[in-house]
């Protein structure tokens, strides 16, 4: 079982403490996985550098008690590429990748998004 988590906010910017509190409460109700920078957790307003230091932060607050899912996915294959790489070093687990927004990709073109990001990361 994974949940999606929120990014809480505070004072314009992310409340790495109620982040921390929120991801140890999920750990004690017996989660599997977190998925950071989901849907539930305001990605498209966040910096790349936001996004990276939650995933970092989510995997030491976690402390191998579960897996962490890094959301990855954006618009472009290689910002999508990049990102996921950064998220593997960060210690992410998996990476949630979306369907191209806006896009109207192929089903080749999708393949090829997909595989992109399969080729350049080890999770």
């Amino acid at each position: 079982m994974a949940t999606a988590i929120i990014t809480p906010m505070k004072d314009g910017g992310i409340d790495y403490k109620s982040f921390e509190r929120l991801i140890n409460w999920q750990i004690d109700e017996g989660i599997d996985a977190i998925v950071v920078c989901g849907t539930t957790g305001e990605a498209p307003t966040l910096s790349d550098a936001e996004k990276l230091e939650l995933f970092a932060r989510a995997k030491h607050y976690s402390g191998g008690a579960c897996k962490i899912i890094a959301g990855t996915g954006c618009n472009s294959t290689l910002h999508t590429v990049q990102l996921s790489k950064a998220a593997q070093q960060c210690g992410a687990d998996g990476l949630l990748i979306v369907t191209p927004y806006y896009n109207k990709a192929t089903p080749d073109g999708l393949y090829a998004h997909y595989l992109s990001v399969a080729q350049a990361v080890d999770i």
